[in-house]
């Protein structure tokens, strides 16, 4: 919950001030990522520190628990990098997702719904077969 807000609550702002430094579209790409993954891990810690007290499934923060933490706040960025190429309108001639999952004026709000979902979907999907390639078997945070 914690680090959903977090990172959900950073998305716009982030995304509004790298376009409006006039950024282009793989940094505000890569910057989002990083941004809304750090967001994500912030809350998710702050949530660990603040509810493990009163929680019982809310486990403390630990070092252990710390490096899990990292791994999938990497993979949530990965998904809010990938929503950024949904946005048809900002450098479309660099925008390497458009043809996947750009949304284009004029798009039905329940298509735009469903290929905003599929495009975070998409970037959880890729960023997490880059861990599952990276770490060694029981090493990723979701083994």
């Amino acid at each position: 919950g914690t680090a959903a807000f977090c990172s959900g609550t950073a998305w716009q702002p982030l995304v509004d001030a790298l376009q409006g430094a006039n950024l282009s579209f793989s940094t505000v790409f890569a910057g989002t990522w990083v941004g809304c993954g750090t967001a994500f891990y912030l809350g998710l810690r702050g949530g660990r520190s603040i509810l493990s007290g009163y929680l019982e499934y809310v486990h403390e923060p630990t070092y252990e628990n710390s490096k899990t933490d990292m791994q999938l706040s990497t993979v949530i960025g990965g998904a809010t990098g990938f929503f950024v190429g949904t946005d048809a309108a900002y450098l479309p001639d660099q925008n390497f997702l458009i043809d996947i999952v750009g949304i284009a004026d004029g798009t039905p709000d329940l298509t735009g719904c469903a290929i905003a979902g599929s495009s975070t979907a998409m970037g959880f999907a890729v960023s997490q077969t880059g861990m599952n390639m990276i770490f060694p078997s029981g090493k990723c945070w979701n083994d």
